[in-house]
């Protein structure tokens, strides 16, 4: 029945989806569209075609980031902006990301079509680098566009030895000009953005979509622990300074600090690790991992974080390791806008659905654009809950749906109803 009240154009919106899924792709259905790559820009000028087709006033700003806008009846008016990112991880799906920027721009092109002219700008926004994968880390667009990049930011390399800086150059983009990418938050009035869930909550309750309450707070850390390389065959078990051993307690550990409350959805990730001399028969002197810690509570978060710290310190002090620990991202939990979860719930209701209210394990762009103007995130079922696989997806009836909402709720919240 919801289908059959769609505004927007669904087979329009399902061709751009996998039309995009085709540049960078991998096997059948993987995409490899990593951010600043030939295979980015291949698919932003794609984007970009479509922004222009619906009219949009278009650019590429300095930190790699494609923006459209669509003029509003008081241009001077605070932005309402939807978005999301179109790079991808190394081993990635067609959905996680594209379907934002997608489904944002066929909702401004449909309100041109049906002559529904906002009262503010709206701007559908690609930001750059989203997933963090090449330089080690991401939401790098929205945090450039509100001036919180890091001091080291583009002296950051990726597995090449190419720097950040010098991608952006080959990209198009002026490093030495990003300031004049940034935006006033006064200007941003709202920010929504639509994905797939990247969790099994959707599916199990059987609903195409869902209304984000807010999103867990990511806490990254490199850890590396240091001990003496041996022969494997000689040195006795007691005598031995071996790393590796070290970051297996502290794997092990950081598993259980985790599943300290059951009730809780903290979760806690050792994603990368690598051993050094990586011989048979010499034990570990040096490891280096990985830690991805992340909470909707941050007491919790950072009640399990000191816990962490004392478990690598006692470790280090019995197996007799150096260690070193390094944050590489540190964001706090935000909570989606009342107004706007509201404004979705009538939205929703209006289309005939019953829209269940869930949190975000997964960061997004909306993480950083919290801090700047009120956000809110509306989810689509993805089968099974997988991303960050080629096997991640989403139905077109699904993406169509959350688009629907999408629109209407913008609709409420840039015209004078």
């Amino acid at each position: 029945m919801i289908l059959d009240q769609l505004t927007i154009n669904k087979a329009r919106l399902s061709e751009r989806v996998h039309k995009l899924a085709k540049v960078g792709k991998i096997g059948e259905t993987g995409v490899y569209r990593l951010a600043l790559s030939e295979e980015y820009k291949e698919g932003l000028e794609l984007v970009r075609e479509w922004m222009d087709e619906a009219g949009l006033k278009t650019r590429f700003d300095h930190f790699g980031n494609l923006i459209g806008q669509l003029e509003g009846k008081n241009p001077d008016e605070p932005i309402h902006m939807i978005g999301s990112h179109i790079d991808s991880q190394p081993y990635g799906g067609r959905f996680d990301g594209s379907i934002g920027v997608l489904g944002g721009l066929e909702v401004v092109q449909t309100m041109q079509e049906n002559n529904i002219i906002p009262d503010r700008p709206i701007e559908i926004i690609s930001f750059c680098d989203e997933e963090g994968h090449r330089f080690g880390k991401g939401l790098f667009g929205s945090r450039g566009i509100l001036g919180k990049l890091d001091p080291d930011e583009l002296d950051r390399t990726d597995k090449d030895g190419v720097t950040r800086k010098d991608a952006l150059k080959t990209f198009g983009c002026d490093p030495n000009q990003l300031h004049k990418s940034e935006y006033d938050p006064a200007s941003l009035g709202s920010y929504i953005e639509m994905h797939i869930e990247q969790g099994p909550y959707l599916e199990a309750k059987d609903v195409p979509v869902g209304i984000v309450s807010g999103i867990a707070g990511p806490l990254w850390l490199t850890i590396e622990l240091t001990g003496f390389a041996g022969h494997a065959g000689s040195v006795p078990m007691h005598l031995r300074n071996d790393a590796l051993l070290g970051a297996s307690k502290i794997v092990t550990a950081l598993n259980e600090i985790v599943k300290t409350d059951p009730d809780a959805p903290t979760v806690g990730t050792v994603g990368n690790l690598e051993v050094f001399p990586n011989g048979r028969s010499i034990i570990p002197e040096r490891v280096r991992f990985t830690v991805d810690l992340r909470d909707i509570d941050k007491e919790r978060r950072d009640q399990y974080e000191q816990q962490l710290r004392d478990c690598i310190a006692n470790v280090a002090n019995e197996i007799g390791l150096q260690y070193k620990i390094k944050e590489d991202t540190n964001n706090a939990p935000k909570y989606c806008n009342e107004e706007i979860i509201h404004s979705m719930q009538k939205a929703s209701d209006r289309m005939g659905m019953d829209v269940p209210i869930l949190m975000s394990g997964p960061f997004h762009d909306a993480l950083i654009m919290a801090d700047a103007c009120d956000y809110g995130m509306i989810f689509v079922r993805c089968k099974d809950g997988i991303s960050h696989n080629p096997m991640e997806y989403a139905t077109d009836e699904d993406i169509s749906i959350g688009t629907e909402l999408l629109l209407q709720t913008t609709i409420n919240m840039t015209t004078s109803n």
